[in-house]
């Protein structure tokens, strides 16, 4: 994907350790994990079944957790560009604008985002996905979780 420029339609990450192997591998572990309780109930199945589910929670979190972190990152990174590029006025209201919208908007180039700021304020522009394809002349960010 690096040679090719980064679009709406292809623009979703899959980090492949965690979506191909971790996640299913934690998954897969919990339901035999289940099917052996069911099949041989006793204390030491219960207590696979509850490590394993630990795993997964452990796995969920550590996952959520760096997105959650990528997302202040990103908030605090696309506030600055704000700073620089809309009129004083807008950057102040763009205060206003969510998390989704933001990290959305970061994906705008220079030109538009004054534009797509002021429609997504407005309420034209509400949702993300919405956002999203609205731009023109997308902005890739190659250095996602």
């Amino acid at each position: 994907m690096a040679d090719t420029p980064q679009t709406y339609a292809n623009h979703t990450r899959w980090h492949a350790p965690f979506h191909f192997f971790l996640a299913p591998v934690m998954l897969i572990n919990l339901i035999r994990a289940i099917v052996l309780l069911v099949r041989y109930p006793g204390w030491t199945q219960g207590w696979l079944v509850v490590v394993s589910l630990a795993l997964v929670v452990l796995t969920t979190l550590a996952r959520t957790n760096a997105l959650k972190v990528q997302d202040r990152v990103i908030r605090l990174e696309e506030w600055l560009r704000y700073q620089q590029l809309l009129p004083a006025d807008l950057a102040r209201r763009a205060r206003a604008l969510t998390p989704g919208q933001i990290v959305a908007l970061r994906f705008a180039s220079d030109e538009e985002l004054e534009g797509l700021v002021q429609h997504v304020l407005e309420g034209k522009l509400t949702k993300p996905a919405e956002i999203k394809r609205e731009i023109k002349n997308w902005r890739g960010d190659t250095l996602r979780v």
